[in-house]
């Protein structure tokens, strides 16, 4: 397959590894600041080029722009016929959401929403032995790190803080490992976000999140936690308990037993323990055989509404608000959180 990249930054260099680690051609660099296209390019012999040269040849392109931009960006290549791996969180409103979500129907669901966590083996394992613990009694996903030093992560621009960002990622294992459990789907939240210093934007966030069966999950997400990340998962019930250490370690242990998960295979682990692998390998079966991925542009959706309605839950003092989102559409998480 030839790979795209729509930006430069971090995430897209953890995309191009994965594209050229399993076998496929990684044909074209394109980012808002030359220099940084130029420099991952060169760190894998691919030729650089502008966003209106995008997608030319590649059959899937990579969009990892600023998340206002996600909706425009993904949509027109979409349109010009290629697939596309959107990165997280999938957009900032309700209305670019369905845009989305329309685009990609009309192109044979050919959109990946980037939740990398989701081909995570030790997540993939935790997904598929959930109902061993019985009905659940507990069920917590905590992402902790320190604020990051780069990006504009904490702009009004960006449309959320550490939520919004960094949060997607533990709300989505929460919902996979509710549904697997066999608790449904998400009902209301109640959240409570506490800023930062020097900007407006939230950097820490509790979430209670509500199921079908009755049944309440809970979880962080924090940058204001030390510089060594912490990203772990716990679901507890009636005949045991499973926990996962996703960060900085992998592991995975049923009642305090190790469980194995699939060992890292490729030159670069790191790709294969987060998922990127197992993304990108999943998405081009998925795209050959015309069906569309687990990850689909619905689930960043139903994501997006969950993190919409726990901005507006923090800005009503924590109380309960029910999904699905029933708010704005054309409002950012901060400005619901703000009440702007």
């Amino acid at each position: 397959m030839k790979v795209a990249l729509h930006g430069a930054g971090m995430i897209a260099l953890a995309h191009a590894a994965a594209t050229v680690v399993q076998g496929h051609e990684l044909v074209a660099v394109a980012s808002r600041t030359p220099e940084r296209a130029a420099e991952l390019a060169a760190r894998f012999g691919a030729p650089t080029a502008t966003y209106d040269e995008l997608p030319g040849t590649a059959d899937i392109v990579v969009v990892s722009s600023p998340p206002q931009c996600h909706a425009d960006d993904a949509i027109r290549y979409l349109d010009a016929g290629a697939a596309v791996v959107l990165e997280k969180p999938l957009c900032r409103t309700l209305d670019e959401a369905d845009r989305l979500v329309a685009a990609s129907a009309r192109n044979h669901g050919r959109l990946l929403y980037a939740e990398n966590l989701a081909y995570a083996p030790v997540v993939q394992r935790m997904v598929a032995d959930a109902r061993l613990v019985g009905p659940l009694t507990n069920l917590e996903v905590r992402s902790l790190q320190g604020l990051p030093t780069w990006g504009a992560f904490t702009t009004d621009e960006w449309g959320g803080g550490a939520l919004f960002d960094l949060g997607v990622h533990p709300l989505s294992v929460a919902m996979l490992l509710a549904n697997s459990a066999g608790e449904g789907q998400p009902t209301s939240v109640r959240a409570t976000l506490r800023g930062g210093v020097g900007h407006g934007s939230d950097e820490h966030a509790e979430v209670h999140l509500s199921f079908t069966s009755g049944f309440t999950a809970h979880v962080v997400s924090s940058w204001q936690a030390g510089p060594e990340p912490v990203w772990d998962a716990q679901l507890a019930g009636d005949t045991g308990v499973l926990r996962a250490e996703l960060q900085p370690v992998q592991r995975l242990e049923y009642n305090g037993e190790a469980v194995a998960i699939p060992a890292a295979t490729g030159p670069m682990a790191v790709l294969d323990q987060l998922g990127y692998s197992g993304q990108l390998r999943a998405f081009i079966d998925d795209v050959q055989a015309g069906r569309e991925p687990v990850m689909s542009a619905t689930f960043g959706r139903n994501v997006l509404q969950v993190v919409l309605a726990c901005y507006e839950s923090a800005a009503m003092g924590g109380e309960p608000v029910d999904l699905p989102f029933s708010g704005s559409r054309d409002r950012t998480p901060l400005q619901l959180w703000r009440g702007a």
